[in-house]
């Protein structure tokens, strides 16, 4: 049976660079980072020019890359630090947020007395730039903005940057889970006036359990997991030296071959869309998801015309076809609730249609892309 892997938006293939860096890590720089012995310095050589690195790639300094276990807790560090530390009593954000950042501000909102406003948005996923001004305009109190970068479901980009002069010009911090672009788009974060970012490795072929979070310098932020001096005192624990280190060598090739990976996974989603228009009668597109220069080049999120009775079964379907794909975001694909940012953007009549995302990748090709759409071809018309 022929497999296919079109979930890289949940999490990507790693390199074969990336694991041999990371065995031979393990194998030879074992010491524990903190310790002051030459393995003990070795290990941690592998830190600071891994983050020295990451700071060189974003256009900032290498003391603002504080090392994590991944977005989600970035996102938690940021948050949350925000409101205890800096005072912030009014967060902004949108209700199609990775659930990192919706189920952390609803805690927050819960436990604290903290105001929630969420930004309009519109069917394609953008959000209301003038009702965000408004929102901001009508502060008086210290304030957080927190809008991703690029959706994780339909790949819709924000334009970070008028969020981030927007944020500047009413005096509000701005933080963007940035894990669905770092490794897939140039960033500058310096540039953008982004305060705080979240990033995670696995999204861009690198391993499962390492990231890191962007904190401005003299931003005020305080740890949230207190031990000991680790990540110059944001985050204590041991460094999973080979997983920071995988992250660098993922990270170094994702930008040394951004150009021509990027115009070759554009064109497979190009193809993609154009066999489905062509092959599926009544298959619509999620967003914008469909227009790169509107959505991310890496995913597509198609409604497609399918009864009832078979929806259900759509992604067994396509598992048992070796096809991997992912209804919604992979991290809600246990959970009996439809997807929040569809229920958000949808009509009625779309949202009772099963909705799949497709994520690509360097290691996909347009052979994999016609078997997939001859396997849904035949199902849907079964």
């Amino acid at each position: 049976m022929q497999k296919v892997y079109f979930d890289s938006a949940a999490t990507t293939q790693l390199r074969p660079e990336v694991i041999e860096k990371m065995a031979l890590v393990l194998a030879e720089d074992y010491g524990n980072p903190s310790s002051t012995h030459g393995f003990g310095r070795s290990a941690k050589n592998h830190i600071e020019q891994t983050r020295k690195n990451i700071a060189k790639y974003l256009g900032v300094k290498a003391s603002e890359i504080i090392f994590t276990s991944g977005g989600t807790e970035a996102d938690n560090l940021v948050i949350n630090s925000a409101v205890r530390d800096l005072k912030v009593k009014h967060i902004i954000t949108s209700r199609i947020e990775h659930h990192a950042v919706l189920h952390t501000v609803q805690e927050i909102e819960t436990h604290h007395k903290i105001r929630v406003s969420y930004v309009d948005i519109d069917n394609k996923g953008s959000i209301d730039y003038e009702h965000l001004a408004s929102l901001l305009g009508d502060s008086d109190e210290k304030a957080l903005v927190s809008l991703m970068h690029i959706n994780n479901e339909v790949g819709t980009i924000l334009d970070i940057q008028r969020v981030g002069d927007l944020c500047k010009e009413h005096n509000a911090l701005f933080h963007s889970d940035m894990v669905q672009s770092v490794g897939h788009y140039d960033v500058n974060l310096n540039e953008l006036n982004v305060d705080f970012t979240a990033v995670s490795a696995h999204k861009f072929h690198g391993p499962k359990g390492v990231g890191f979070a962007y904190i401005r310098k003299n931003s005020g932020l305080k740890p949230l997991i207190f031990g000991g001096e680790q990540e110059r005192g944001y985050r204590a624990g041991t460094e999973a030296v080979h997983n920071i280190v995988g992250m660098d060598e993922a990270l170094r090739l994702a930008y040394e071959n951004l150009e021509q990976e990027k115009a070759y996974v554009s064109d497979l989603k190009l193809y993609f869309v154009d066999q489905l228009k062509e092959k599926i009668e009544g298959v619509k597109f999620n967003a914008n998801c469909c227009e790169i220069g509107h959505s991310t080049y890496t995913l597509i999120n198609a409604c497609l015309p399918i009864s009832e009775d078979k929806a259900g079964i759509l992604l067994f379907h396509l598992d048992i076809n070796g096809i991997a794909c992912s209804k919604g975001s992979a991290c809600q694909s246990g959970s009996s609730k439809g997807s929040h940012v569809l229920t958000e953007i949808l009509p009625e009549e779309d949202l009772a249609k099963p909705s799949i995302r497709f994520s690509f990748s360097k290691f996909n090709t347009k052979e994999e892309i016609d078997y997939v759409i001859d396997v849904l071809k035949k199902f849907i018309e079964g």
